[in-house]
């Protein structure tokens, strides 16, 4: 199948194939077509060329990566992926205020009637599953975390993570045999990714899933659909087989290119040796040499030159001011949101060159925890206090809807003057191709927003970073720059995140945000896991 929008090629002739009980995990470059792909095995999008072929009857549920809050409750969402049950409760209700309609009851061939269909209907409805409808959706909703005072609130005042998660629940509760899962994890704490792990695990059918989550890529997945350049390669196993076969068999094509690459130059030296003895004798036999050592040359199956390291994203975070020892501090503050208490008693202080990870359930106030240290919240109670040479630089969880109007190098533009050359420039350092430097901000994908807020948030010029949930929508070559420049900042960074590999490799301290409290450790995530978990066993 191939997909083209607009002069951009994102497709290129793929092929590919679901089995039954698959577990096939899509990596690839943010903008590389991953979602795309995904819509084209749901149907949701058509293909320009080739043909998806599905078996008959097959029921396929698909999560996209951006779920938008909107004022159904979860229940009512649930309720929503099953119309068929609403059909037949309806057609039910029909039925019963007809066999109380006196035409009817005068006439008992037509009660007869009303009363088969009345019949066909109930069955109808036992196949599908309407009977326990109802509480298979509350099933649904609490293995999933959410709590039953939230089944019937509006799914605006409910955060991302959540909104992720019921609309994983009306895609469970279509009983699909092929679940299509678009960055499943984002958004989601920890707590809920193990969740999503065993879910996965235990599915009774296939499921094709996008995710930058290389814990979850290694506890789910037993097939690595890697899709770069508009093609797809499929490797065997997990994340990490993945990692090492791609390793193994890039330097057996660097070891057979060279081979060739010599050979060639071997084959091209005798042509112009024979060339040169044609010349001087006027032999006939030199030239029927040259031309059949040329032959050899033509007839050979090159070897790409592998890509050894991919190009990545030309992220260098600097700070232009140094700033003093200690950054900011909350001092027992306390914290509402809407008039509801989240945080209480709060005494915390950064000091420069740290990098404080900030962990915690969804809900518990992580959130709010960076908008205090950022000042954008001011405290119930408490003081907050930040360093007189402290500039702050912000990476918000949701994108920033002012960017939503304009294109990337206008919005390069009017975060610090430059001309139209030196944002481009800019842009194509941060994996943006010269036709989508013009294109809105709001087509871009998220993993490419995020890459324009990391590119504005570099020219910033910030000594304190605060980020929340940086790695969301990230590919991994990305999500693997972004900790290599977080490692070599001047200044201080504090960051909410969920991706445990990023935890583990930039923390050297952890926040914990659980009962309205924040608990400080030492160390990255595994550390503090084990004392966690060593914990909760004791």
């Amino acid at each position: 199948m191939s997909k083209t929008f607009g002069a951009r090629t994102i497709l290129r002739g793929l092929d590919f194939e679901v089995d039954e009980r698959a577990r096939v995990g899509v990596i690839g470059p943010n903008g590389g077509g991953k979602s795309t792909m995904l819509r084209l095995l749901a149907g949701s999008e058509q293909v320009d060329a080739g043909n998806v072929a599905r078996r008959r009857e097959l029921v396929t549920a698909f999560l996209p990566q951006q779920v938008a809050p909107e004022q159904r409750t979860p229940r009512q969402i649930v309720r929503g992926a099953r119309p068929e049950i609403a059909r037949i409760e309806r057609e039910l209700s029909d039925c019963a205020a007809r066999l109380g309609e006196p035409d009817v009851i005068a006439d008992l061939d037509l009660m007869s009637r009303v009363l088969r269909r009345q019949e066909r209907l109930l069955d109808e409805l036992d196949r599908a599953g309407g009977h326990v409808f109802e509480g298979r959706i509350e099933t649904l909703l609490l293995e999933l975390g959410l709590r039953p005072e939230q089944f019937d609130e509006t799914s605006a005042v409910l955060s991302g993570g959540q909104r992720k998660l019921v609309a994983l629940a009306a895609c469970l509760a279509q009983d699909p045999d092929v679940l299509l899962l678009d960055e499943p994890e984002t958004h989601l704490d920890a707590e809920r990714r193990s969740d999503l792990e065993r879910l996965v695990r235990r599915f009774d059918g296939a499921v094709v899933m996008v995710s930058h989550d290389r814990y979850l890529l290694d506890e789910t997945v037993t097939t690595i659909a890697e899709l770069d350049g508009g093609a797809i390669t499929l490797w065997p196993g997990n994340y990490s087989a993945y990692a090492v076969s791609r390793e193994l068999a890039l330097q057996r094509q660097e070891h057979h290119y060279q081979t060739q690459q010599k050979e060639i130059a071997r084959l091209e030296e005798m042509i112009r040796r024979f060339k040169q003895w044609f010349n001087q004798g006027d032999n006939e036999r030199f030239i029927v040499a040259a031309r059949v050592k040329q032959r050899q040359i033509d007839t050979m199956e090159k070897v790409d030159r592998p890509v050894l390291e991919r190009r990545k994203m030309g992220l260098r975070l600097r700070s232009e001011r140094r700033g003093g020892q200690r950054v900011v501090e909350l001092r027992h503050v306390d914290a509402a949101y809407d008039g509801e208490p989240i945080l209480r008693d709060v005494s915390l202080t950064v000091m420069r060159g740290e990098r404080v990870g900030i962990i915690g359930a969804n809900g518990s106030g992580k959130s709010v925890l960076t908008r205090l240290i950022t000042g954008e919240l001011e405290p119930a109670s408490g003081e907050r206090w930040i360093g007189p040479s402290i500039e702050l630089g912000t990476l918000v969880q949701e994108h920033h809807p002012a960017l939503g109007a304009a294109t990337p190098i206008e919005a390069v533009r009017l975060q610090r003057p430059c001309t139209e050359g030196e944002a481009v420039h800019a842009l194509m350092r941060f994996l943006f191709t010269y036709e989508q430097v013009r294109q809105p901000v709001e087509k871009l994908s998220g993993g490419e927003r995020t890459r324009l807020e990391l590119l504005l948030l570099m020219r910033g010029g910030a000594n304190c970073l605060v980020l929340d949930e940086p790695t969301n929508h990230l590919d991994i070559d990305s999500v693997e720059a972004l900790e290599g420049a977080l490692e070599s900042f001047d200044g201080t960074a504090v960051f909410v995140s969920h991706d445990r590999y990023f935890l583990d490799r930039i923390s050297d301290r952890i926040l914990e945000v659980r009962d309205g409290h924040v608990h400080s450790s030492e160390g990255g995530y595994s550390a503090w896991y084990a004392r966690h978990k060593g914990s909760v066993a004791a």
